[in-house]
């Protein structure tokens, strides 16, 4: 079952102008319900250009982006959120920070927007989200009270991914969630982000700078290189593949 078919997708910063960039040329590709995909390119190669079209933080020039077999590529953010989540590089950007941790897994599960905060202290709701953070493994939920910019770096992107992920998306964008974490820090979170998508079936594209990941991880790896698809693996061509021959693919 498809999840995300990009269809012919093309992107131009500064048209008409000296500084005209044809980021996004003629795109296709084709997320299948299940895929953890990793995205790997050079700086400026226009992945994060394609991932923020299918957000819809940008507006593609040409082409089409169905979602859940609903055709969204002039739809608002808000309405692709209805199947889509996103997880942030800076991890002050998947939580509001003057909240505490049990606030945020609230307004993440919410799907008004009004709200009232206090019901989060119902015994089995405290309890329910208890356990929800004892799957983090970084014992978030002796902090339930607390303000969540008092948490670590790690903690704070764990707590983002456990709420872009209540919803049980049909498809979870992973913008280099890792890139602001230390190297420790960055393998801790990504166990954590294998296990939950593991465990919950998301279909998921992560867009990674570390080969080591890309390599590691999901079932598919895709190369964004000038604006095109170079590199399109799944399965046990994936899995043959080592950094070598990934380097040599950058050429």
């Amino acid at each position: 079952m498809k999840v995300l078919q990009v269809k012919h997708l093309q992107k131009v910063f500064f048209p008409g102008t000296d500084n005209e960039r044809h980021v996004l040329k003629n795109i296709n590709l084709q997320v299948d319900e299940g895929d953890f995909i990793s995205v790997i390119g050079n700086n400026g190669a226009g992945k994060s250009t394609l991932l923020n079209t299918i957000a819809g933080t940008l507006h593609a020039d040409a082409g089409e982006i169905d979602l859940a077999s609903h055709n969204v590529s002039k739809k608002s953010i808000a309405y692709r959120s209805r199947w889509m989540s996103r997880v942030f590089q800076d991890p002050k950007m998947g939580t509001a920070g003057d909240l505490t941790v049990m606030q945020n897994l609230v307004l993440a599960q919410s799907h008004t927007n009004t709200i009232n905060l206090k019901w989060y202290q119902r015994k089995g709701d405290v309890e329910e989200y208890q356990e929800l953070l004892k799957t983090l493994n970084m014992g978030l939920e002796n902090f339930m009270d607390t303000q969540v910019k008092y948490l670590s770096g790690g903690q704070r992107q764990a707590l983002s991914l456990l709420m872009a992920t209540l919803s049980k998306p049909k498809l979870l964008l992973l913008d280099e969630h890792t890139a602001a974490l230390d190297p420790k820090t960055s393998q801790e979170v990504m166990k954590i982000t294998n296990e939950m998508v593991q465990r919950e079936h998301l279909t998921t594209m992560m867009i990674t700078h570390k080969m080591s990941d890309a390599l590691k991880y999901g079932n598919r790896l895709v190369m964004v290189q000038d604006g095109q698809i170079k590199l399109d693996v799944r399965g046990a061509e994936k899995e043959s593949l080592d950094t070598a021959q990934l380097l040599q693919a950058f050429e």
